[in-house]
């Protein structure tokens, strides 16, 4: 990790360094909360509620390598809270037009992407969030799914093939994040 003298630091009550961090990943975060939520104040909210409580407990990183880790399971948990309080799905028709930079884009294959990852169970749509649209590796989503490796890969696998089913064959390394 390139920002391990930083986690370290942030650790030790540098906030400076904690305010470096968080704004490293903050489009990253507020990416992944949007997915999750589906409207700007919603995902400004998360993020926020996010980095307060990533600030507040800081000391509790075990392992500054994994500091982003630990961070995204934090918004995670944050946005499923917001979405349990409003009783809102993860996703909607709408994603595409809030989230897309306005290039030209096959919009219709990315709705197509949403909607089949919003019929996708919880944790198969943690997962693919995780790996496709935050640049997870297993390990990493396993640590922040608190779940096994080989159960990660399961559930990617068994997601890839749901989503296969739903949309028709689309090549999903092509449809990564929209960044």
């Amino acid at each position: 990790m390139k920002n391990l003298s930083l986690v370290k630091k942030a650790i030790n009550g540098n906030e400076e360094a904690f305010e470096t961090l968080v704004k490293n990943e903050s489009e990253k975060l507020y990416k992944t909360a949007f997915l999750y939520v589906r409207n700007k104040e919603d995902s400004l909210d998360v993020l926020q509620e996010t980095i307060y409580k990533a600030f507040i407990s800081i000391e509790q990183v075990k392992q500054p390598q994994f500091f982003y880790t630990w961070l995204t399971k934090i918004l995670i948990r944050t946005a499923y809270d917001v979405l349990r309080k409003r009783k809102k799905e993860v996703f909607d028709e709408n994603l595409i037009n809030n989230i897309s930079d306005g290039s030209s884009r096959d919009v219709e294959g990315e709705m197509d992407v949403i909607n089949a990852i919003s019929s996708l169970s919880k944790n198969y749509q943690t997962v693919i969030i995780l790996y496709y649209y935050h640049d997870l590796t297993i390990l990493q989503i396993a640590e922040t799914m608190g779940k096994p490796e080989n159960t990660i890969k399961t559930y990617l696998r068994r997601a890839k093939i749901e989503l296969k089913k739903s949309i028709g064959g689309v090549n999903y390394s092509e449809q990564r994040a929209f960044s």
